[in-house]
C-alpha cells in the first residue's frame, strides 16, 4: 500500500504543470498538488489579489484627488468698495486636464502596469496578457458598464453628458486608439512595431489632453461672447470662514434656509439637523470621477463611505426634504419656468392633533398651480412614539386628485384602546409615485406630525422647554405651553414672570395672566415683550412660572421656564456651533481631509471606518474579507504628508508588486484550465481590474446630475489604456531592440482580431448613445429614460459584449480563420 502511494506521489510531482509561466510563481511545494486543486486555489488567490488592488488603488486615487484638488489664493478688487481687495481660492488644476491625466492614470493603472511588467519580464518580447487585458477592459467598460449605467437610473429620470465637446473628442480618440493599434500591427508593418510607431502611440496621450482642454474652452466653436455672462463668471464670491479662519464649503444663509424648509414638524437635536444639512449639501456638491471610483472600491471592501449615510428616521426625514430647493455651488437653484407651471402638492398644515376617542384624523393635501389635470400622490405613515397596528392603522397607498380639485382629505384611523396612555405621535409623508414627477412636484410641506391625545383625563399643563434662549433684538419671546397626557374638558392655568438678574420694565415687560385651554386644545403661546436697550450687557435671565390650575388639570414636570436674553453676538456663537457641526460632517466625507497614521489604522480596523450605526451585512462581509489588506495598506503614508505625493509613490509601488503577482497568477490559472493568455486576459483579468470602475460608474450615474462621470471617463480610460498601456512598453521594447539592430516583433493575430471585433462593437455602441441623446423615445439622454427603451438598450449592450467574447474565443481556438 505504501509503495502504491509513493508511486502515485512520484507521478503527481513529476507532472508539475505550468511551472515556468510566472516571474515569481509558482511555489515549489505546488508540485505534489493535483491540477484541479491548484486551479481552484489560483482562482481564489486571483480574486483576493483583485480585492487588494482595489483597496490600494483607493489609496492611490485618494492621493491623486488630494494633488488635483490643490488651490491657490488670488486677490482681486472688491467691486463694492474702492481700494479694497478680496481673497478667494481657485483650483490649481483644470478639471479636464486633471481628469485626463492623473485621474485616468489612477483608474487604469493596473492594466497599464500589467502590460509594462509583462514586456519587461519577458526580456522585452511582447506577450498576450497585457495587451489582451487592455482590449478586454475597453470592451467591458464601454459595453457592460454602459449597460448597467443606463438601466440603473430610476425611470423616467435621465442623465445627459454636459461637456459634449470633450466627450466627442475623447470618444473619437477612444475609437481611433484601437484602429491605430490595428493599423500598426496589420497594415504598416505586419507583426512589427517600429520605433517611430511606438513614439507616435505614446505622444497621442498628450495630444488628447491638449485637444480635450481646447474643446472644453470652446476653441473649435466660433460664438458671440456674452459679456454679462463672462462678468458673472469672473466676479468671484469669497467663501465664508469660521471663527478660526478656515473656509466653509457653504454659506450660513443656505443653512438657515434649509432649517426653514425642514419646518417645525420634527423634534431634532442640533446634531441631527447638522447631519441632515450635511447630507443635503453633500448631494449638491460637485464630485469628481475619482471620488465615485473610490466609493466603488470601498463598497467592495466595506470601507468608509464618501457619501452620507443617515440612520433610522433621519433617512425618512431627509427623503422628505430632498426635493426642496437644492443648494448648488452656494446658490439656490433657479427653477425653470416650465416646471413652475406644473401643479405642486403639499400638506395644508404640518401639525395635526386628534383626540383618541375620535378614532380618526383628517389630513389635507392641497395643490397650487394648474388645476386642470389629474394628479396622483401617495401617503405613507412613519412610526414616532405611536406604533402602527397598536395606536393607529398604517397607511401606505396612492391617491388621485381629480381635475379641478384643489384639496383632498385623507382619513387615517386611530385606535381607541380605552387605556390611559401618554400622548403619542406619528408622521405622515407626502410623495409622488413613480412616473408622476413629469406631471407634478411636491412643495415644502411634505412631512406632517400627528399627535394622538389621550382624552380620558384633563391632562397636565407644562412648558414645552425648561430653558428658552432669545436674542435681545427679538422683540417678543414666544414661549410654548403644552397640555399633555389628556385634553378632556375646559381648563385654565395662571402664569407670571419673576426676575432673576434681568429686571422687569428694564429688560422685559412683566406679565401675570391666565391661559384658557378649551376641550381638546393642546397648546398655547405666551408672548413676553423683550426690551432692547442697545447697550452691551452680559446675558440676563428671568423666569416664567405656571400656577393655580383649574378644571381638574395639574401642573406638569416643567412648571417653570428660564428665559435667557443674550446679545446678538452670543446668538451668532450658537449659529456658529451648528455650522461647525455641519463642516465636521462634510469633512468626514472628504478624501482630502487631513489624516494621520492613527486615523488610517482606526478606519482600517473598523467596518465602514467606524460608522457602525449605518453598516449593513454586506459591509461586514466585505470588511472581513479585506481586513488583512486594509491593515497592510494602513502603513502607506497619509495624504496629509507632502501634499499627497508621498502617498502617490508608495501606493504606486504596492500596485506594481500586486500587478506583477496578478500577471503570474492569471497566466498560471489560464494554463492550468487550458485557456490561452489572450482569452484569460479579456475575461478574468479584464473583469477583475474593471470591477471598481463598475461600481464607481453606477454610483456616479445615480448620484451625479450628468452622465459625464458615469460613462464619459470610461471612454477616456479606453484610449489611455492604448496610448500609455501599450505606448510605454512598446517604446521601451522598441528602443531596446533598436539598440540591438533588430525589429521589435509582436505576434498579434489574436490581438488584431480582438481589436477589429471590439471596434465594430464600439461603433454600434456609440451609435446607440447618439440616438439616445437626440431621440425623445429614449428621453433625449445617454442614461436612464423610459423603462422599456432603457432596458432594450441595456440588453443590446450586453449582447454586444457576449458577442465580442464569443467571436474572440472562436478565433483564438481556430474555429474562425484569421
Amino acid at each position: 500500500m505504501s509503495t502504491e502511494y509513493a508511486n502515485l506521489t512520484t507521478v503527481s510531482c513529476q507532472r508539475f504543470k505550468c511551472s515556468g509561466r510566472g516571474l515569481i510563481l509558482p511555489f515549489g511545494n505546488e508540485a505534489c498538488m493535483s491540477i484541479q486543486l491548484r486551479a481552484v486555489l489560483y482562482f481564489i488567490f486571483l480574486l483576493y489579489l483583485f480585492l487588494g488592488i482595489a483597496i490600494i488603488a483607493d489609496i492611490f486615487m485618494s492621493s491623486i484627488e488630494t494633488i488635483t484638488s490643490r488651490k491657490q489664493k488670488i486677490r482681486y478688487p472688491d467691486p463694492g468698495e474702492k481700494d479694497k481687495y478680496l481673497t478667494v481660492e481657485v483650483q490649481l488644476w483644470n478639471a479636464t486636464v486633471a481628469n485626463l491625466t492623473l485621474m485616468a492614470l489612477g483608474s487604469s493603472s493596473p492594466e497599464i502596469l500589467l502590460s509594462i511588467i509583462e514586456i519587461v519580464g519577458n526580456r522585452f518580447e511582447a506577450g498576450e496578457l497585457g495587451p489582451g487585458t487592455i482590449v478586454g477592459s475597453a470592451a467591458y467598460n464601454l459595453l457592460m458598464i454602459c449597460a448597467l449605467c443606463i438601466s440603473s437610473i430610476k425611470a423616467p429620470e435621465t442623465r445627459r453628458i454636459k461637456l459634449y465637446n470633450v466627450f466627442l473628442v475623447t470618444s473619437f480618440f477612444g475609437f481611433f486608439a484601437y484602429i491605430w493599434l490595428f493599423i500598426v500591427l496589420s497594415v504598416i508593418s505586419k507583426d512589427v512595431v517600429d520605433l517611430w510607431e511606438a513614439i507616435i502611440t505614446f505622444l497621442m496621450f498628450p495630444l488628447v489632453v491638449i485637444l480635450a482642454y481646447l474643446a472644453e474652452k470652446n476653441f473649435f466653436i466660433s460664438k458671440e461672447i456674452n459679456m454679462e455672462e463672462e462678468e458673472r463668471t469672473l466676479i468671484l464670491t469669497p467663501p465664508e470662514v469660521d471663527e478660526t479662519g478656515n473656509q466653509r464649503v457653504f454659506r450660513k444663509e443656505d443653512l438657515l434656509q434649509f432649517l426653514r424648509d425642514l419646518g417645525q414638524s420634527t423634534s431634532l437635536s442640533l446634531e441631527d439637523k447638522a447631519q441632515l444639512f450635511a447630507a443635503k449639501l453633500s448631494e449638491s456638491m460637485p464630485r469628481s470621477r475619482m471620488q465615485y471610483r473610490i466609493e466603488g472600491a470601498r463598497m467592495l471592501a466595506g470601507g468608509k463611505s464618501l457619501f452620507p449615510n443617515l440612520p433610522g428616521k433621519l433617512q425618512e426625514i431627509y427623503h422628505a426634504v430632498e426635493e426642496r430647493s437644492p443648494i448648488e455651488n452656494g446658490q439656490r437653484r433657479q427653477i425653470p419656468e416650465e416646471i413652475e407651471l406644473q401643479p405642486k402638492l403639499e400638506f395644508s398644515a404640518v401639525i395635526y392633533a386628534v383626540l383618541e376617542r375620535e378614532q380618526k384624523v383628517d389630513v389635507m393635501v392641497k395643490r397650487t398651480g394648474p388645476i386642470d389635470v389629474n394628479v396622483r400622490f401617495r401617503l405613507d405613515t412613519i412610526d414616532g412614539t405611536a406604533t402602527a397596528g397598536e395606536d393607529y392603522e398604517k397607511l401606505s397607498e396612492e391617491f388621485k386628485m381629480e381635475s379641478g380639485q384643489q384639496e383632498k382629505k385623507i382619513t387615517i384611523h386611530v385606535i381607541d384602546d380605552n387605556q390611559w396612555e401618554p400622548d403619542e405621535t406619528f408622521f405622515v409623508k407626502l410623495s409622488l409615485p413613480e412616473g408622476e414627477e413629469k406631471h407634478a412636484k411636491v412643495s415644502s410641506k411634505t412631512i406632517a406630525l400627528v399627535t394622538i391625545i389621550n382624552d380620558d383625563e384633563p391632562g397636565f399643563i407644562q412648558f414645552e422647554e425648561s430653558i428658552t434662549i432669545v436674542k435681545e433684538s427679538v422683540g417678543k419671546a414666544e414661549i410654548k405651553v403644552a397640555r399633555v397626557n389628556g385634553a378632556d374638558g375646559r381648563v385654565t392655568v395662571h402664569y407670571r414672570t419673576k426676575d432673576i438678574d434681568a429686571r422687569a420694565r428694564k429688560d422685559y415687560q412683566p406679565a401675570d395672566s391666565e391661559l384658557v385651554f378649551e376641550h381638546g386644545e393642546i397648546s398655547k403661546i405666551i408672548a413676553i415683550p423683550i426690551i432692547n436697550d442697545m447697550e452691551t450687557e452680559k446675558d440676563e435671565s428671568f423666569v416664567v412660572e405656571l400656577y393655580n390650575p383649574t378644571g381638574g388639570t395639574q401642573i406638569g414636570k416643567h412648571a417653570k421656564t428660564v428665559v435667557t436674553i443674550i446679545n446678538d453676538d452670543d446668538y451668532k456663537t450658537m449659529a456658529n456651533k451648528m455650522a461647525s457641526l455641519v463642516q465636521g460632517d462634510i469633512d468626514k466625507l472628504s478624501v482630502t481631509t487631513t489624516t494621520t497614521w492613527g486615523q488610517q489604522f482606526r478606519e482600517a480596523m473598523n467596518v465602514k471606518g467606524g460608522d457602525l450605526e449605518t453598516a449593513k451585512f454586506s459591509h461586514y462581509v466585505g470588511h472581513s474579507l479585506s481586513f488583512c489588506w486594509k491593515v497592510l495598506f494602513a502603513f502607506v503614508p497619509p495624504t496629509s504628508i507632502a501634499g499627497g505625493w508621498l502617498t502617490f509613490f508608495v501606493s504606486l509601488f504596492f500596485i506594481v508588486i500586486l500587478t506583477a503577482i496578478v500577471g503570474d497568477v492569471a497566466a498560471i490559472l489560464g494554463c492550468l484550465i487550458g485557456l490561452k493568455d489572450s482569452i484569460t486576459a479579456i475575461s478574468f483579468v479584464a473583469l477583475g481590474t474593471s470591477l471598481p470602475d463598475t461600481f464607481g460608474s453606477m454610483i456616479a450615474a445615480k448620484n451625479s446630475k450628468t452622465a459625464d462621470d458615469a460613462i464619459g471617463s470610461i471612454i477616456v480610460s479606453n484610449s489611455f489604456n492604448v496610448f500609455l498601456g501599450l505606448g510605454i512598453p512598446w517604446l521601451i521594447a522598441a528602443v531596446y531592440w533598436e539598440s540591438q539592430n533588430l525589429p521589435f516583433t509582436v505576434k498579434a493575430d489574436d490581438l488584431t482580431f480582438s481589436v477589429l471585433v471590439f471596434s465594430i462593437c464600439c461603433v454600434l455602441g456609440m451609435i446607440v448613445l447618439i440616438f439616445r441623446r437626440f431621440l425623445g423615445i429614449f428621453g433625449k439622454a445617454e442614461l436612464g429614460g423610459p423603462t422599456i427603451p432603457k432596458y432594450i438598450c441595456s440588453i443590446f449592450f450586453v449582447l454586444l459584449w457576449i458577442g465580442y467574447l464569443t467571436l474572440t474565443g472562436l478565433q483564438a481556438y481556430g474555429y474562425i480563420k484569421w
